[in-house]
Order: structure tokens, then sequence, then C-alpha cells
């Protein structure tokens, strides 16, 4: 039996820009905290920019134990070599056990460039993080508290469990969403460790002249009611009715992947394993088959409302209500229903 170096640190990247903090770090630190405390080591914050010391307290009230500060003008935007040859120093030094990425664009980015220049292992795009034992059946050698890495796989037809046993650190990108907000504790504090970073001009090949960030359409993740449509419905035209009954509701309208494909709706409000995963207090599902990428990024809601045509789909194993009809009868009665009533 192998004991994994229990001594190391469980790392969040706190990814920011321009001085506000993501969300997805924010997620990832109610995660890495339960992963903490199981392992019985410390959650580390990794924050890099400038100026940018007065999140350090937002990332306490967390669940942070400790920040690193990489403070520096030159990583005042991100830029894929500096950030990666900043952070791979800093897990040269401390060594952490753990380092855990959001699946951002990003994270996408840099998560790789670190793995490779660690030369460890790295999972991305997972919907899941425990702590377990593996045992190598050849040898009955015993790997005890690895880092379980759990994604979707082969199109999300299976559920896969990835470990690295003899590659440090552990690390994983992790999917937006798929991990719960934390409480604010506006009590908790976090040690900050203020390091002295060297980057030159030569780390950045780039000169960055203008910066323009999108914001998205909708916040799929903060809406209590969603709406959704999938191919099903059959047409854009007929996808109007997904947004009159979710502006009915004070609803965010929603799609499925086909929706999206076929033009139906943007992309910014995509659910499922390649869009945004929810938890909202109600989901109507319409027109929507219930394929398990979507299921992915839906079934945690709390009540699942579905609409479809085929008695059989598999969206109705999953759902509180289920409605079997024409959506052109269905949609205009509930939305008739709604009017009334208020």
């Amino acid at each position: 039996m192998i004991e994994v170096n229990t001594a190391g640190e469980v790392w969040v990247f706190a990814e920011q820009h321009g001085g506000k903090l993501e969300d997805t770090p924010i997620e990832l630190l109610s995660k890495g905290k339960e992963l903490a405390d199981k392992l019985g080591v410390k959650l580390a914050a990794l924050l890099l920019g400038d100026n940018c010391t007065a999140l350090t307290d937002k990332l306490a009230y967390y669940g942070a134990d400790k920040v690193y500060l990489a403070q520096h003008k030159l990583l005042g935007q991100y830029q894929t070599n500096s950030y990666a040859k900043v952070i791979y120093d800093l897990i040269h030094k401390y060594k952490p056990q753990i380092v855990l990425y959001g699946a951002t664009p990003c994270g996408r980015d840099l998560a790789p460039r670190i793995a490779s220049a660690a030369k460890a292992g790295l999972t991305a795009d997972c919907t899941d993080l425990q702590i377990g034992d593996h045992k190598i059946n050849k040898t009955d050698t015993v790997y005890k508290n690895l880092l379980f890495q759990i994604r979707p796989a082969f199109g999300g037809n299976i559920i896969a469990t990835i470990i690295n046993y003899d590659r440090w650190p552990q690390m994983a990108t992790v999917r937006e969403g798929v991990m719960p907000m934390p409480e604010q504790d506006t009590t908790r504090k976090a040690k900050v460790v203020t390091e002295s970073v060297q980057v030159a001009l030569d780390d950045l090949p780039l000169d960055i002249l203008d910066e323009h960030i999108r914001q998205r359409k909708v916040n799929l993740k903060a809406s209590r009611i969603i709406v959704a449509g999938g191919a099903g419905v059959g047409s854009k035209a007929n996808f109007k009715l997904i947004w009159d009954l979710a502006h009915c509701l004070g609803a965010a309208p929603a799609g499925t992947r086909a929706a999206v494909d076929l033009g139906f709706i943007d992309h910014d409000h995509q659910v499922g394993q390649t869009g945004t995963t929810v938890r909202p207090s109600l989901y109507i599902a319409v027109g929507i088959s219930g394929a398990i990428q979507h299921q992915a990024g839906m079934s945690e809601s709390k009540k699942i409302v579905a609409v479809n045509t085929d008695p059989d789909a598999p969206i109705f194993n999953i759902a509180h209500y289920k409605i079997v009809g024409n959506l052109n009868d269905v949609v205009p009665k509930m939305i008739k229903a709604i009017r009334e009533k208020t």
C-alpha cells in the first residue's frame, strides 16, 4: 500500500480579468475545500494579475485557507507564456498535490501548457472530482488518496474515471456550472503569500493593443426558471413559442446543442455537456428527446416538466411532470393558462 504525498496542498487557479473574479474558480473552491478537508491539507487559491490584492478577501470568503498572490504589471493581461511560467515556478517551489482550473477558454489554454512543462497528467472538462484509492492488479499495489477525475467520454455515452498515480501534481480542468456556488462567509481570513515574480518582456510574445470581452446574452446559471427547446421544436418559427412561454414565466430561454446547430437559438443559450450546466428551480423541456449529453447539463434541476410527442423519450425518465403531446397544442395552452392567472 502506497500513501500519496498528503503534505501537498490543493490549489485552485483563481482566474480574473480586469480585477473581476470569474465564477468558475469560485465554484471550484467549494469542491476544492471538500477535497482538501478529506486529505487533511490546506486549500489555496492561485491569484495572478496586477493590482488585484482586493480579491484575496473574496477568495477567503469562499473557502481559501491561503492565497498565493503573484502581481506584476506584465501580468495585467492574460498571456499563456507569462502565466504558465509563473504558475510552473510556483508549482515547482511549493509542490501541491492537486491543481484545478476552470474549463474556460483561459483555463483550457493555460492548463495544458503547465502540464507539459511539469510533465504531469491533465484531465480536461471534468464534471466531478473525488478522493479514493486505486489498486494495480498486476502488482497488488494500492495507491491511497488519489484524485479521481470524472468526465463524460465517447460523446457522453460513458462516464470515465481517470487517475494519475505517478506524476505530480494531479491536474484537471472542470466545466463551469457543475460545482455548486459556495456561500460567502465574510468572517473567514486567508493567509496571503506574496510571491516575487520574475517576468520579462521576452516572456510576452504578443503585444495586446486592445481587449474586448463580449458579455453573454443570458446568464443561465443564475436563472430560477428555464424554458428549453430541442430539435423536436421543428423550426425557428416554432421556437418563438419557447420565447413566448419563457417571457410569460419571467424565465430564460434555452436550447439543446441540436437546436443551436439548426440555428433555432444562439450558442449562449445552450444547455448540456458542451453548453452550460444549470440547476434551476423549474426546467421546462419542450421537444427535447433527452440525450445523455443534454441531461448532463440539467438533470439536477429541482423540477423538470417535459413536453414531447414520443412517450418513450429518455427525457421522461428524469422528468417530474410528463406531457405527451404536440408542442403547438400544448405550449399555447400553457401560455394561456399562465396569462389568465396573472
